[in-house]
């Protein structure tokens, strides 16, 4: 009975102390776009005795449609995942890399059906088995017509291999308009190349968290991330908790941003 009622009390305080850095936080301020590189499901797993990484990625995945209704509820428009990167699909374990596929796949369903959220891929396809293409895909056309939280899934995902791909693309139109070398080099501009990225249309993130204390890119949002705020949360990717979210928001919301100047 009393470690009940101690849980109900450690409960209790965990709830004000949630609803006071809300109130802390100015609307006004918070990020328009934020970033999120989820880390440490494996070592999760692997603290917790489980036998396979899925059960982290599993548990990791489920704590994203969480850290997303936060965004959502605090005002957040756009959110950015870190599901998987090229170099995940190159170099992770088969059995791993096929589990974490699944869960993916299965996470952009769920998110397709979450009100009016809209879905959409970041990232390249041809190195991603067909079926999880056709999931993205599925989520993509079925909330193509939302307005609500703009929720990228960076999967197949490369910063690097991003900025080669906009590049490729100018040079392919360039060539198709007969343009010569030398209007091609005046051509390629940061606003040139930048409307040609993944996230073309999309305002830069503001801000990008990871989690598990890891403080590094990791490949990830390159180009847009040159002005980003940073925050580096030492919970693993299945333990951050609102709190923890919300901590980073009211970070945020007392720098004082440069962007170069």
């Amino acid at each position: 009975m009393t470690s009940q009622r101690s849980t109900e009390g450690r409960g209790l305080l965990y709830r004000l102390y949630n609803a006071r850095l809300k109130r802390q936080i100015d609307r006004a301020t918070v990020p328009h776009h934020v970033a999120m590189i989820i880390d440490g499901n494996r070592r999760w797993a692997k603290q917790l005795g489980f036998d396979s990484a899925a059960h982290g990625h599993r548990a990791g995945a489920k704590k994203m449609e969480e850290f997303l209704a936060w965004c959502d509820d605090i005002g957040v428009e756009v959110v950015t995942l870190y599901l998987l990167s090229n170099d995940n699909v190159v170099k992770r374990d088969e059995a791993e890399l096929t589990d974490l596929i699944e869960i993916i796949a299965g996470l952009a369903g769920r998110l397709s059906k979450r009100g009016d959220w809209r879905v959409q891929q970041v990232g390249r396809s041809d190195n991603l088995p067909e079926h999880l293409v056709g999931a993205l895909r599925d989520a993509e056309a079925h909330t193509a017509d939302n307005s609500g939280l703009h929720v990228n899934l960076a999967v197949g995902y490369g910063g690097r291999y991003e900025i080669v791909d906009a590049v490729r693309q100018i040079i392919r139109k360039h060539a198709t308009d007969g343009g010569s070398i030398e209007d091609l080099s005046d051509r390629l501009t940061p606003d040139e190349i930048g409307a040609h990225l993944y996230t073309r249309g999309q305002p830069d993130p503001d801000l990008v968290i990871r989690t598990s204390g890891e403080q590094r890119l990791s490949d990830f949002l390159v180009w847009q991330s040159a002005h980003s705020e940073f925050y580096f949360v030492e919970a693993l990717g299945p333990d951050l908790r609102e709190i923890d979210f919300l901590r980073a928001i009211r970070d945020y919301t007392t720098r004082e941003r440069r962007f170069g100047k």
